[in-house]
């Protein structure tokens, strides 16, 4: 329990890495919908992922005040990777998390992804944003590491902690924390990645494979 997390994002996906996690760690829960933060803290998930009495055996912090990041030693993003109008990935709520988190990171501290992002996005464009911000230095600094959200919403069989995790980071001491972590909760198994691109390409193949397959029973009904 010495270290703490911070949870950026309390959707379907963040909620339950809160619930879990906070079973072995101090964990702090913070999303920008102030509605979903008081329902929370008064036990009550809108999206009935959870019951009230699971809810109030949990415990994480749940804010929306950003300052309750400071003081974390592992952040993880789990905000939502809308498309444009336009049909491209809209990056404003990974960009404006990262930016958030960069005021808070340290040496020594680990930032790990789980939002769909396309190959080299996380290398090429977050990575660089947090040591514009921070001052600080991947590798030498801090570590960084994406571990891609496999949740199929409505699938009530298969949960967070029964599917295998994939894990990646920026260098192997990164991966390792990485794996070190989430073996607390996942009970299927960690899968390590080469690398976080091909992470981050396992999650798009994945979505694309979900997406034909649910394209395709749209069309047989029809």
């Amino acid at each position: 329990m010495n270290k703490k997390i911070a949870i950026v994002g309390l959707g379907y996906v963040g909620l339950p890495l809160a619930y879990e996690f906070s079973k072995h760690y101090n964990v702090i829960g913070y999303d920008i919908d102030n509605s979903l933060i008081d329902s929370l803290n008064n036990n009550i998930d809108s999206k009935e992922y959870y019951t009230q009495k699971e809810l109030k055996s949990c415990n994480a912090k749940f804010s929306k005040n950003s300052l309750d990041l400071d003081g974390a030693d592992i952040f993880i993003i789990t905000v939502p990777t809308p498309v444009t109008k336009n049909k491209k990935p809209d990056l404003t709520p990974l960009i404006n998390a990262t930016k958030l988190i960069s005021k808070f990171i340290k040496k020594k501290n680990l930032i790990i992804y789980e939002s769909t992002m396309y190959p080299g996005l996380t290398d090429e464009i977050l990575i660089p944003l947090i040591e514009k911000k921070s001052k600080l230095k991947i590798n030498n600094d801090f570590l960084v590491g994406y571990s891609p959200e496999r949740v199929s919403p409505g699938d009530s069989k298969r949960n967070l902690t029964n599917i295998k995790k994939i894990v990646s980071g920026s260098n192997i001491k990164a991966k390792q924390q990485v794996s070190k972590i989430y073996k607390k909760i996942i009970k299927a198994g960690i899968y390590s990645a080469k690398s976080i691109k091909v992470a981050e390409a396992a999650k798009i193949l994945e979505n694309m494979q979900r997406d034909v397959n649910i394209s395709l029973i749209n069309e047989v009904s029809i």
